[in-house]
């Protein structure tokens, strides 16, 4: 709830307004509680699409930010102009009304520092939300495509993020995605020491993987990455050893685990392939978790035998472990994120003051 000022209050009763306007802000998105993963990788962003889709939803609204992650595809509109679902809908050229969430002013914004506070992921107070609302704000501003209302609110809610995350302690004990796939491994397998971890991809989320990896004692770990320059820096930082893409078949077998945290736009493992693996390592199963969206990993290995595969919905037993550790520290978060909204909306309201003010000086002269 926004805290009254009379002075403002008053500005704007004077320059013939009975109030302030609203929030002139929206968010359209899905996300792992409105959708499951295979209605997410509908709305995924590939890798150079992001201009595209910008492009499209700036016809919509004066500013807008996108953000993608493997759990949420959300657009930002400021200023915004017409249907938010339509403007979805249209940049990705699917009907998902049926997944969809739509918040307006304060409710929209309150959603932001939510997510950028991990309030809202699969993984109660994960941090890596917090460096991808960075960047998508970031890319919004560097496209032109942020400006006084959509920067006010970004910056709040990375401080709202950092606030959460310095004041509650909910980053005491890191947990993501990444941890979450390790420690499904480990549930599996009981031990993760004495086998051999395939790891798919070189990017952010598999530099976490990997270090969750070696805190569980994993010695033998393979990166296989499309850029073997990639992996290879990034095996020799954590001891393991490097696969070209096109060698993965012939890796394959090596591997009890297959964690695939990539971006590819067709299915990097099928059935076939793991089947042929299996076969070359009889009576040693193979343990797949997929967290990519979209996925990477054919949804028929599940069909394999001595093949188990997990993907991103099926860490949720694992999330609501670690979030027994974090239910305490949730009613400060809450207030923090009150407080910041609340911060906000007295800005909204200094700002409709000041442009009323220009507005009654401009009719008296």
């Amino acid at each position: 709830m926004t805290l009254r000022c009379p002075t403002a209050e008053a500005l704007i009763l004077a320059s013939g307004h009975d109030a302030a306007p609203p929030l002139d802000f929206a968010v359209v998105g899905l996300n792992h509680q409105t959708a499951p993963v295979e209605v997410r990788e509908r709305a995924a962003v590939r890798a150079g699409e992001e201009g595209a889709l910008l492009s499209h939803l700036s016809g919509h609204a004066d500013e807008v930010m996108l953000l993608s992650t493997c759990n949420r595809t959300e657009v930002y509109l400021a200023g915004l102009g017409g249907d938010p679902v339509a403007a979805f809908e249209g940049a990705w050229g699917h009907a998902l009304d049926g997944h969809l969430y739509v918040y307006r002013g304060e409710d929209a914004a309150r959603h932001l520092y939510r997510v950028a506070s991990g309030l809202d992921s699969q993984v109660i107070g994960e941090t890596q939300i917090q460096g991808q609302v960075k960047r998508a704000w970031q890319d919004a501003h560097a496209r032109g495509l942020s400006a006084g209302l959509l920067n006010k609110i970004a910056q709040g809610a990375l401080a709202a993020g950092k606030r959460v995350r310095s004041e509650t302690g909910m980053a005491d004990h890191v947990v993501s995605v990444s941890s979450a796939a390790v420690d499904l491994a480990r549930t599996a397998l009981g031990r993760l020491d004495d086998k051999a971890v395939l790891v798919l991809g070189a990017g952010e989320t598999a530099e976490l993987t990997l270090t969750h990896l070696r805190a569980a004692g994993v010695r033998d770990v393979i990166v296989v990455n499309r850029t073997v320059e990639r992996a290879r820096q990034l095996a020799e930082r954590f001891g393991g050893r490097t696969c070209a893409a096109d060698l993965l078949h012939e890796a394959l077998p090596q591997a009890d685990v297959v964690i695939a945290s990539s971006a590819a736009p067709h299915h990097v493992l099928t059935a076939a392939g793991v089947g042929q693996a299996l076969r070359e390592r009889p009576e040693r199963p193979m343990f797949l978790i997929d967290i990519s969206v979209p996925r990477i990993l054919d949804p028929a290995i599940a069909g394999v035998p001595g093949a188990h595969l997990s993907n991103l919905d099926d860490l949720g037993a694992v999330v609501r472990r670690s979030l027994d550790s974090r239910r305490a520290a949730l009613p400060l978060a809450e207030m923090i994120v009150r407080e910041q909204v609340a911060e906000l909306g007295r800005w909204h309201l200094t700002r409709g003051a000041q442009l009323a003010r220009r507005e009654l000086a401009h009719a008296c002269d």
